[in-house]
C-alpha cells in the first residue's frame, strides 16, 4: 500500500523519530510504512491521519490487486 506519510512528515518538518514517538511505535515501523513494506493497522492509520489532520484516504492509497 502506498502512503503519503513521508511527504506529509517532511512538509510538516516532523522527523521519523518524532512521528514514531507520537504514534507509540518504533522508527523502524515508520520507515516500513513509508517504504510500503508494512500496512498500518486500522488503529495506527487513524492515529496518523489525526496527527496530520487528514482523512485515512488522503494518506493511505489503496490499490486493489488484480
Amino acid at each position: 500500500m502506498k502512503t503519503k506519510i513521508q511527504e506529509l512528515r517532511k512538509k510538516n518538518k516532523v522527523t521519523q523519530e518524532e512521528l514514531a514517538a507520537a504514534m507509540g511505535v518504533t522508527r523502524q515501523t515508520i520507515i516500513s510504512l513509508e517504504n510500503g513494506k508494512y500496512n498500518a493497522s486500522l488503529q495506527l492509520a487513524f492515529k496518523i491521519a489525526r496527527f496530520f489532520g487528514k482523512s485515512i484516504e488522503e494518506i493511505f492509497l489503496f490499490e486493489e490487486e488484480e
